[in-house]
């Protein structure tokens, strides 16, 4: 007997705009009300992000965080997150083309972005 991830949860200071934010990110669809205290981003892949809101703050560093492989290249999804309001955490990308980059949501949770499969291709 196995279980099955149910969906990966959130607690959070506002769900519904943490819902928008990661719902953009991820081209989930969102099933939520601004006044919601709990919401969900539906993925594409099946997956469901849950988002409670609760009312103590976040502190510190996540022990459990999502990596993103984007479908266009690390570098311009890592443009287009700071555009909807990520926040670059800590640039681990090389000269070289490898490497990641660390960036919080709109709440300071952080999360990786990968290369994407082209990326990879391109610089080994």
């Amino acid at each position: 007997m196995v279980s099955v991830v149910q969906n990966v949860a959130v607690d959070c200071a506002d769900a519904y705009a943490l819902a928008r934010f990661w719902g953009a990110v991820t081209g989930g669809s969102v099933d939520a009300e601004p006044d919601d205290h709990e919401t969900q981003v539906l993925l594409p892949t099946g997956l469901t992000l849950y988002f409670n809101q609760v009312p103590e703050p976040k502190r510190g560093k996540n022990r459990l965080h999502l990596c993103l492989r984007p479908e266009t290249s690390r570098d311009a999804e890592v443009e287009r997150l700071l555009a909807l309001g990520a926040t670059l955490v800590a640039d681990r990308r090389n000269a070289d083309g490898t490497g990641w980059a660390v960036l919080a949501d709109t709440e300071g949770n952080e999360f990786c972005v990968l290369r994407s499969a082209s990326d990879r291709a391109h610089s080994g």
